[in-house]
């Protein structure tokens, strides 16, 4: 069977062909547009019991087309579907049996062909691109990803990663926000319509996600120059949620230690005899740089530092250490690749990171249940805080959402306005 499937027939004879497992790459109009403004090209099918991939045209300039939900129908019947990115997938095809095969290792980049890059700079602003570089080169680029990956399929799949993360970063990235164009481009770039997306990656090598997309940093929008009053929203107002002292929440809650106060920096602050605003200083430092010599006795510092010294031996006696919540491993070999050097209080922070992100991965699954049906839109998830796009006629919904958070012994601060800048 030829390589490259453009009508019913050979689609049938595909279908008879096509039994248990495959990979699948989606091939969509531009790679460099955001996948909730894409279409789909083609879709690269290879059966795992297969030698080679298929390609499976849906609207490209050289080919036959077919319908894509008769595709849809004979991808429905794969028994398990390998891809290379679930998130990214999910925008195009909602499938059971679903898995990421990147979810072991830090983001795998694909490599475009030179005849892609050749057409990208001579179209640069043609948003159906894929559509007219030859098929065979789009046959080429998903070939060298599946012989990239393979090796991967067999690899154990993190079920918290790929039935939750995939499942609530694609959710993130569906929703948009809504910007004032002309103070969004003064900022940032030229944008053809008043909703901008972000583009949430989970697979850093801590595993706390960037949100990248367009050249835009959406993960550390500048506080002070303005940039933030681009961005307003659809309902009411804006409404912002923070977790308070997070870090220095997650790490009681993993040596087993109980703060005095609600503030936990209220605590600190008695502990080392300093005003309020000093003692997060002197917190966040020892946090990420060690325990300083005059409060190593007390008892939140000795309880963190048996923490540290029992996850470092256990680094390295045994090679990796498994984190709570996500289950995620944290491989010796892997983490001191390319002359990375790992000691005791960044294994920790790894492990906080982790943690804070499996935390809002748990806390955001609940959260878009809350919001199913609801006119109130998440737009934006950043570490510790979620912005939300408010109706004001939904007035119950931010009370259960804060109690969604109480639920996991994290305490918030609230924010509002009528642009992201708020005062």
């Amino acid at each position: 069977m030829f390589w490259l499937i453009e009508d019913n027939e050979q689609l049938k004879s595909f279908e008879n062909y096509c039994k248990g497992d495959a990979f699948i790459e989606i091939i969509p109009y531009d790679n460099r547009e955001h996948p909730t403004q894409n279409n789909i090209c083609a879709i690269y099918i290879r059966p795992l019991n297969s030698t080679k991939g298929y390609v499976l045209t849906i609207s490209h300039s050289e080919t036959l087309n077919m319908d894509i939900d008769v595709v849809k129908r004979v991808i429905n019947n794969i028994d398990n579907v390998y891809v290379r990115d679930k998130k990214e997938f999910l925008h195009y095809l909602i499938l059971k049996n679903l898995f990421d095969t990147t979810l072991n290792s830090p983001t795998y980049i694909p490599e475009l062909t030179k005849t892609h890059y050749y057409f990208h700079n001579k179209y640069t602003n043609k948003k159906d691109i894929n559509r007219i570089i030859p098929i065979v080169k789009h046959y080429e680029y998903c070939e060298k990803i599946f012989n990239d990956l393979k090796d991967k399929i067999n690899e154990p799949i993190n079920e918290f990663y790929n039935s939750k993360a995939t499942v609530v970063f694609n959710a993130m990235e569906r929703s948009g926000i809504r910007v004032n164009r002309e103070k969004f481009e003064s900022h940032f770039h030229p944008i053809d319509r008043d909703i901008t997306y972000t583009q949430y990656n989970f697979k850093t090598t801590t595993t706390r996600p960037s949100n990248k997309f367009g050249g835009v940093n959406y993960a550390a929008l500048n506080k002070d120059n303005g940039c933030r009053e681009s961005f307003i929203p659809r309902n009411d107002k804006f409404i912002e949620l923070d977790i308070s002292a997070y870090h220095p929440t997650l790490l009681g809650l993993l040596v087993g230690y109980t703060f005095d106060d609600k503030d936990i920096h209220e605590s600190f602050a008695k502990m080392y005899g300093v005003s309020y605003k000093k003692s997060k200083e002197i917190t966040f430092k020892q946090l990420y740089g060690g325990v300083f010599e005059q409060f190593k006795d007390l008892e939140f510092f000795k309880k963190v530092q048996v923490y540290v010294d029992d996850i470092w031996e256990k680094f390295n006696k045994e090679g990796y250490i498994k984190c709570p919540i996500s289950k995620h491993v944290y491989k010796k070999e892997k983490l001191i690749e390319n002359g990375n050097v790992m000691k005791p209080q960044k294994l920790l922070n790894y492990v906080l990171q982790n943690l804070e992100t499996a935390m809002n991965i748990r806390i955001l699954w609940e959260i878009f249940k809350s919001l199913k049906g609801r006119k109130t839109k998440l737009v934006l998830y950043t570490y510790d805080s979620f912005l939300f796009d408010f109706d004001n006629s939904e007035k119950d919904l931010i009370d259960e959402i804060k109690q969604i958070i109480n639920n996991n012994k994290l305490q918030i601060k609230e924010s509002y306005g009528s642009t992201y800048n708020f005062k």
